[in-house]
């Protein structure tokens, strides 16, 4: 059984790859790039943050050198590069003929400030490690692609969860960078109510295991009342219910179901202090606001089953027509959906990203 999570790098460690499916991360080229004198908006500093980025395709330039052939993936809290260079995404994405078929885009997928192998608390700085938000994130993505890349546009950012957030932070602190804008799985309000309270779930969960010590810890594993708090928290947060109850029709399986998921969570230590960051970076997210200031084409989906943004919640539709060329989808809740994991699966949405590629060449 797959369950859909909220932290996709959860979701990579637990899914086995299709029989005949293909290897995308595998197949991807890493780029490791430094960004010299990285300023915080907190105002702090570092000498240099690390960005890495997995690449697929073949760039395509124009008479200066610069890739013009750019699609950018960004992925969810906790995830990395890879996250979206799965089977479940890329076999029904980049394929010869399908919408972001490599033959003509170049796919750039980074580990995000603060996951994956790029710079984050746990590398050596723990908590003195600058505490980012989601502008600090941007911009080591805009600086990544500039200076280490050679992009100097996007054809489109395809965002899912806390990349779909980041999606609306680019639209007006970089306007017209990229040209289209995907955002799948997220709101445009602040992060606050049950947003919040199961982010603040997962933090206090480790700041309050008592192996936590400030941060100090000896062990990253031996935080387990954290990593299992975190563990129930997520797996409530992403699950589709209607799913769920298929499969777990009783009490009996929906007991195996948590304590299983849980085994598995455990058995994948991350690190307490990166994990905190992440959940923490939102904290100043909203970008209601701005939203006039988005003036590219606009592709907003959101599902039905999603936990962590329900139906309705912020008026969605309403904050759409802010932007004077966006579209706001909802996908209906089934059996077959992946609550906020939907993002994840393009066979719920690819003919919505078709149409909107058509009308917006």
């Amino acid at each position: 059984m797959r369950l859909a999570c909220f932290i996709t790098l959860v979701l990579a460690m637990i899914a086995a790859h299709p029989s005949g499916a293909t290897d995308w991360a595998a197949a991807a080229e890493k780029h490791e790039i430094e960004l010299t004198d990285f300023s915080f908006h907190s105002g702090e500093t570092l000498p240099a943050v690390k960005m890495v980025a997995y690449t697929l395709g073949t760039p395509m330039r124009d008479a200066d050198g610069h890739i013009v052939n750019a699609v950018m993936l960004l992925h969810g809290t906790g995830g990395n590069g890879t996250s979206l260079l799965r089977p479940a995404f890329g076999d029904v994405l980049f394929g010869p003929g399908q919408l972001l078929d490599l033959e003509r885009y170049y796919i750039i997928s980074p580990d995000n400030l603060g996951h994956g192998d790029s710079s984050k608390p746990s590398d050596g700085l723990r908590t003195a490690f600058p505490r980012y938000n989601y502008d600090d994130m941007v911009d080591a993505q805009y600086r990544m692609l500039t200076e280490g890349l050679n992009v100097q546009g996007l054809e489109m950012i395809l965002g899912t969860s806390m990349g779909c957030m980041h999606s609306f932070v680019w639209g007006p602190k970089y306007p017209g960078f990229a040209k289209r804008l995907v955002p799948l799985a997220c709101n445009v309000i602040e992060i606050a109510g049950r947003n919040r309270a199961f982010r603040q779930m997962v933090i206090d969960g480790f700041e309050k295991d008592p192996a936590y010590d400030g941060g100090n810890y000896k062990d990253a594993g031996a935080l387990k009342s954290g990593e299992r708090i975190a563990a129930y928290t997520l797996l409530l947060a992403g699950v589709n219910p209607y799913r769920m109850q298929e499969e777990a029709p009783t009490r009996a399986q929906a007991t195996d179901v948590v304590r299983q998921y849980a085994e598995r969570f455990l058995g994948a230590p991350r690190d307490p202090n990166d994990t905190i960051y992440q959940f923490d970076a939102s904290r100043d997210y909203n970008p209601a606001p701005r939203l006039a200031e988005i003036t590219v084409p606009v592709l907003w989906i959101n599902s039905a089953d999603d936990f962590i943004n329900p139906p309705g919640l912020g008026q969605p539709e309403e904050l759409a027509k802010r932007m004077p060329n966006a579209r706001f989808v909802l996908i209906p809740a089934s059996e077959k959906t992946r609550g906020h994991g939907t993002h994840t699966y393009p066979e719920f949405w690819k003919d919505k990203l078709a149409e909107f590629l058509k009308e917006n060449p």
